[in-house]
């Protein structure tokens, strides 16, 4: 057998000010031209032992021990020159969130020539007709247009297209992908891992998958390596990994994903608690010079009801509009047209309802760390509130403050800690709190677990169901994870281009949906489900067999 591409063995990092290790005698192999994926919790060690390939260990970090073999050379005795000539050109890499690594002040053009005039021997006119080229191949209908674009101006499934665009170009032979589809629907994470498999395939590149998405690590990887507490607990072929697990936190990884449980009895069709009916939202359109854009339309019409007690979940692509849906209902947003309905009173800005309404609608953002203060203390935070509620005093108010901190598994003494002292699992936490304190009739959900890893979003789903349970608020709740949906929803609201295109209870949209978007996306990503056994299985949601020939997962049973 040759040598392998990559060989991690006894790698060791430890932080420099504490001496605390954090990648404890990490070792694996990529061979040329296949997939491994690393999986693990946030704080596991898999993006630093990805980054330490290619020399990114961040300076308060130093290796203590072990040895990174790149295609037979030593990466951490490598020159920094050599180094330099081999990030790129030989090993890529895709970031978790592209809106951060591209630069916001390049265009795109800029930005995809750089690595090409580094590394390649091309003059201007052979650089530009490879990246139009990629560009056209990543999907982007006007790739001429997007060379003078910046990225803001893409959507986020694009800026992943780009970025890996700009890794392809060099044809590494090693393509590190962190993270590469976290927060995209499940159309566009399908398009972005086809794409990048079918590039790979073409250039012979081996990749290193990073992801705490389990099933589409089960979908794309040969091998899978879990790591735990900067340790690797356990590797080997993904269908044994799978079927098999034999250590106690694969287990308990696998143990965490999504379950769909049984229907909840909920009470008769009544007043709904909130409704919509031709809901409009329009954007205005841009000013550019001495002329104005058109505006563009965001919701068209929209009409839906959520009854006391019940989960409606919306879901739908990127830029189907079901955040904005959520805002303009909670009134962060301004509807052009049509009226929102809370218990079968009209809402207006000029009427008591309005702020009855207002009051009695709560929302969970998406970033908790980006929608809590900074300055401001985590009682201060979920107390906050607790202003409005008229015969509340100081007493009954850190009495409240206490009791929804129990609530949300955090003790009194987090109320003086601040949102960075905190990590992302907590935060929701403090968010779904803050949320709940006033004991609201509504809640709104946006995306509220999409950038947790696995067990973290399990214990943060029970809390949001146990919390609904016992408060019984209705709840419309917005997500692109489809396994969360089937988890937590009673009814489903799916949207496409800022319409409402089936709707229906759970079961009736998961097992039979109608329209050919709905099955376009219940069919974009396979599933993994529990097995007698203590393993779990892959399985498409609608049986699409040539998705089944070309992965080996099955079709789930009737």
């Amino acid at each position: 057998m040759s040598a392998p591409l990559l060989s991690v063995d006894g790698l060791t990092l430890a932080i420099k000010s504490s001496g605390r290790e954090v990648v404890k005698s990490v070792g694996f192999t990529v061979s040329r031209g296949e997939i491994v994926g690393i999986v693990g919790e946030s704080g596991s060690g898999k993006t630093l032992a990805a980054r330490a390939v290619m020399g990114f260990v961040p300076p308060a970090v130093k290796r203590l021990a072990g040895s990174i073999r790149f295609d037979g050379e030593e990466i951490t005795t490598m020159a920094p020159r050599r180094l330099r000539a081999v990030r790129g050109s030989k090993v890529g890499m895709v970031f978790q969130e592209p809106m951060t690594s591209l630069n916001p002040s390049m265009t795109i053009g800029r930005q995809l020539e750089e690595g090409l005039a580094l590394h390649r021997e091309l003059d201007a006119e052979g650089r530009r007709a490879l990246i139009l080229d990629m560009l056209r191949r990543v999907g982007l209908s006007d790739p001429e247009g997007a060379l003078d674009a910046f990225p803001h101006q893409f959507s986020g499934g694009m800026r992943q297209r780009i970025m890996l665009a700009s890794v392809m170009l060099l044809k590494p032979a090693l393509l590190l992908a962190d993270e590469p589809t976290t927060a995209l629907d499940a159309v566009v994470q399908r398009d972005v891992m086809e794409l990048m498999v079918e590039l790979t395939r073409e250039n012979g590149t081996a990749v290193l998958l990073i992801s705490h998405d389990l099933g589409m690590v089960a979908r794309y990887c040969s091998r899978i390596v879990v790591m735990s507490q900067g340790e690797v607990v356990e590797q080997g072929e993904s269908a044994d990994i799978l079927a098999r697990p034999q250590h106690p936190y694969t287990r308990m990884l696998l143990a965490a994903m999504p379950k769909r449980g049984e229907p909840r009895d909920l009470p008769p069709v009544g007043t709904p608690i909130v409704a919509v009916r031709d809901l409009v939202v329009d954007y205005p359109g841009r000013q550019r010079f001495f002329r104005k854009s058109a505006p563009k339309r965001a919701l068209h019409g929209i009409s839906l009801a959520v009854q006391p007690g019940e989960v409606v979940a919306v879901v739908g692509g990127s830029g189907s509009g079901k955040t904005t849906l959520g805002q303009a209902i909670a009134g962060l947003v301004p509807a052009s047209g049509g009226e929102i309905l809370f218990e079968g009173k009209p809402i207006f800005k000029s009427d008591g309802a309005y702020w009855d309404y207002r009051l009695n609608c709560q929302m969970v953002f998406q970033d908790p760390y980006s929608s809590l203060d900074p300055r401001m203390t985590i009682g201060q935070l979920v107390a906050e509130p607790l202003r409005l509620v008229p015969g509340i005093g100081p007493a009954e108010r850190q009495a409240r403050l206490a009791e929804v901190l129990a609530e949300v598994g955090l003790g009194q003494g987090f109320a003086e800690r601040y949102p960075h002292e905190l990590s992302g699992g907590q935060r929701q936490r403090v968010a779904i709190a803050r949320a709940v304190v006033r004991r609201p009739s509504f809640v709104i959900a946006d995306e509220p677990v999409s950038a947790l890893d696995v067990t973290v979003r399990a214990q943060v789903l029970a809390l949001f169901a146990e919390l609904q349970r016992r408060h019984g608020f209705s709840c419309l709740f917005i997500s692109h994870d489809l396994g969360v949906v089937e988890q937590v929803a009673d009814r489903v609201i799916v949207m496409s281009e800022g319409r409402i295109v089936e709707e229906g209870r759970r079961d009736q949209i998961f097992d039979a949906p109608s329209h050919p978007y709905t099955r376009k996306l219940l069919s974009a990503v396979p599933a993994l489900e529990s097995t007698a056994d203590g393993g779990v299985r892959l399985f498409w949601r609608l049986g699409d067999p040539a998705l089944e020939q070309d992965s080996g997962a099955e079709p789930r049973p009737a």
